[in-house]
């Protein structure tokens, strides 16, 4: 979608990592950090595709694998701005009513039924009202 429309289109990502996964926190951290050396969505796919493994060696080990500046990654990794910028996040979804992951939302409403098509559908239609408007 964001292919098809991208001037009318904005991709917002918050992080809301579930205290029943015990490294989802820290994931969440790891791909911010990376997210400072350009490599947001490379590391997010590792984090995803290793999951059920998670560990700090397994972070530590993809963003080698990604060629990340390790120092650098290790002090954001632990920087308290990305720690608030979590903590924020987390309100944010809580006031939102978040309850797991994902959550998606289209101009503030809640998408019950995530199939492809019906995110589709929901967004021509916000776009479409924002056209009359």
């Amino acid at each position: 979608m964001l292919d098809k429309y991208p001037k009318d289109i904005k991709l917002v990502l918050k992080n809301f990592p579930l205290s029943m996964h015990p490294f989802a926190r820290k994931a969440a951290a790891a791909a911010l950090a990376a997210n400072k050396q350009g490599k947001f969505w490379e590391f997010s796919n590792k984090l995803f595709e290793n999951s059920s493994n998670l560990s700090d060696i397994m972070i530590q080990d993809i963003a080698k694998q990604l060629g990340l500046d390790m120092e650098k990654f290790n002090r954001d990794l632990n920087d308290a701005s990305v720690q608030n910028l979590i903590d924020r996040d987390i309100g944010d979804g809580e006031k939102a009513s978040v309850r797991g992951t994902p959550t998606i939302f289209v101009n503030g409403k809640a998408l019950k039924n995530r199939g492809p098509n019906e995110f589709q559908e929901m967004l021509e239609t916000e776009l479409k009202k924002n056209k009359v408007n």
